[in-house]
């Protein structure tokens, strides 16, 4: 049953208040997209570090790329009762914002399933946030991450849904 449970209101968990997977077989597969975001400040030297090259550890974005796709694949063991999904897509990108000493990372993540790919998105925005973070940390520790959320949603019964206007200004 896919439907939040009448006693419990929640989707994942049975009316015995026991979590459960949700059982997706009478969905109609649909194309299923979702994007999302986060943010990594730093100090205005380690990111300049980074948009030089001058990193020791290496081209950051390339492997913070690769760890988001990667993250993104492996999203239902990551997560209880997370469906394992045969995605058609990943991509993770970086915009670096000196102005606000910070680096925006994007994901973007489809499929043709029964079920949505917005814990995908957020896990490749989250592990290469985590991935920046590894690699510059003996530089600057005090890095912040935050602002992490689904931006946009498409198919399956809610449709298409995204961040309000007003709400994308983000932190």
């Amino acid at each position: 049953m896919s439907e939040p449970n009448e006693v419990t209101g929640f989707s994942h968990v049975n009316a015995r208040g026991e979590a459960n997977m949700v059982d997706v077989s009478n969905k109609q597969p649909t194309v299923r997209e979702a994007r999302a975001e986060g943010f990594v400040t730093m100090q205005a030297a380690t990111l300049e570090q980074i948009l030089a090259g001058d990193h020791h550890k290496g081209d950051v974005f390339a492997v913070a790329r690769i760890a988001g796709i990667q993250a993104a694949k492996q999203t239902s063991q990551l997560i209880p009762l997370c469906h394992p999904l045969m995605l058609s897509k990943v991509a993770v990108d970086f915009a670096p914002q000196p102005e606000q000493n910070r680096i925006r990372i994007t994901s973007y993540c489809k499929l043709t399933g029964q079920t949505g790919v917005e814990m995908e998105a957020l896990t490749a925005v989250s592990v290469a946030a985590l991935t920046l973070f590894d690699m510059c940390k003996a530089v600057d520790p005090g890095m912040t991450l935050g602002g992490i959320r689904v931006l946009e949603k498409l198919g399956g019964k809610t449709g298409h849904w995204q961040v309000d206007a007003l709400q994308e200004v983000s932190p």
